[in-house]
């Protein structure tokens, strides 16, 4: 029951000035105990996709499936689904024992001993047994929060939609809500579909991230397939903090090689072979790049930049270094212990394995970095700066 089968979903709203479409042509499919976080910038259509499979939006088109039941057309009480809203949606004038168990009241035939164990139960779990008699405005927002799950939890549903539930937390207790929910769906097995516009969100929480634009699937992967074989240009600005560079770039077929107005960059006789497209998109993590002030030592100098450095960002762990390369910005992370003046010229060293090419019409990737998606080593440590 647990499963999601989304086919050809398309929602459009009707407005003054014509149809706006918030989804088009979604296809998806969500395994049963499965957690999916739908992620992209606002007005990408993750709540509306989440709303239609709740039952709170009406689909123009398409359908949706739980298990091998149609549900398209069902009400919401009738799908066997908890939601978790931004708000939390408690009750104020409610403790908060009576907002965990106003599901159950309204529609389960439960005795009131039994409800009141299932209540017990899940506020243990959540760790809000000692906050039962309290109501919402005395709660914190975090507390809120838990008894909002609480409310989710107690209905034992075959799905979880969880709209945005951690954005108006603190960054603290957000981090500490983040592992608390893995662990909570670990333990339940429960289906759980989680929508937020926080990457980071994204790639620590999901089994599986869904990428949406514009109302348009981009990509579906584990967060590490969409971080390291980004589908296309957009995603891979979009996964990752601080984001991929992007520089301009036209390719030399005759000799081999990136030519952009500051460097000519030397490509692999394979590689050159297989780019059809002449104008590309170079793609850089910022991670991904040193720094050295000692170019003539360096092993491989016809792959090495000059930059000028702009604006260093000590983060504590890492500093980002900003860059300044033919007068666009290009950032680098570096170990924070490295000092970097501001001022100082550079050089950079984009790793030839590293290195991403996107076409520059379509934004479509022909070459992702070679960097493996799971790795059963530890790196070695690396300054990401190169001194004599």
């Amino acid at each position: 029951m647990g499963r999601i089968e989304i086919e050809s979903l398309t929602k459009e709203y009707r407005t003054p000035t014509g149809p706006i479409r918030a989804v088009e042509s979604l296809d998806l499919q969500i395994e049963d105990g499965e957690f999916v976080v739908f992620v992209g910038p606002s007005g990408c259509g993750k709540s509306t996709t989440l709303r239609c499979i709740a039952g709170l939006e009406s689909v123009t088109s398409g359908s949706i499936r739980f298990g091998d039941s149609v549900i398209t057309d069902d009400k919401p009480k009738d799908r066997d689904i908890a939601m978790v809203f931004q708000n939390y949606a408690l009750y104020p004038h409610m403790t908060a024992r009576e907002n965990v168990a106003f599901g159950l009241k309204m529609s389960t035939d439960l005795s009131a001993d039994e409800i009141d164990d299932q209540v017990e139960t899940a506020a243990e779990m959540m760790d809000i047994d000692d906050l039962l008699d309290d109501k919402p405005g005395e709660l914190s927002g975090g507390q809120q929060q838990r008894v909002a799950l609480g409310r989710a939890i107690v209905r034992d549903p075959a799905v979880f939609l969880m709209d945005e539930p951690l954005s108006n937390l603190d960054a603290k207790l957000r981090a500490q809500m983040r592992t608390e929910l893995q662990q909570l769906q670990s333990e339940l097995g429960v289906t759980t579909v989680y929508v937020t516009h926080d990457q980071t969100e994204a790639m620590t929480m999901g089994d599986r991230i869904v990428i949406l634009d514009d109302g348009q699937l981009q990509q579906v992967g584990t967060p590490l397939e969409c971080y390291h074989r980004p589908a296309n240009k957009f995603v891979a600005g979009f996964i990752g903090s601080p984001p991929m560079n992007f520089l301009e770039v036209e390719v030399d077929h005759e000799d081999g090689a990136l030519v952009h107005p500051v460097f000519t960059m030397p490509l692999s006789d394979s590689l050159a072979d297989e780019l059809d497209s002449t104008e590309l998109v170079l793609g850089i993590r910022p991670e991904h790049v040193s720094l050295t002030d000692s170019p003539g030592t360096h092993p491989e100098p016809n792959r090495l930049i000059e930059t000028e450095v702009t604006v260093t960002e000590p983060m504590g762990d890492v500093t980002n270094v900003y860059l300044d390369v033919g007068g666009e910005t290009v950032t680098v992370t570096v170990d924070g212990h490295v000092g970097v003046d501001p001022g100082g010229l550079l050089h950079m060293y984009v790793p030839a394995s590293k290195m991403h090419l996107f076409d520059a019409d379509s934004g479509r990737s022909v070459k992702h970095s070679d960097e493996p998606i799971e790795s059963s080593t530890l790196p070695e440590a690396d300054s990401h700066v190169e001194t004599a």
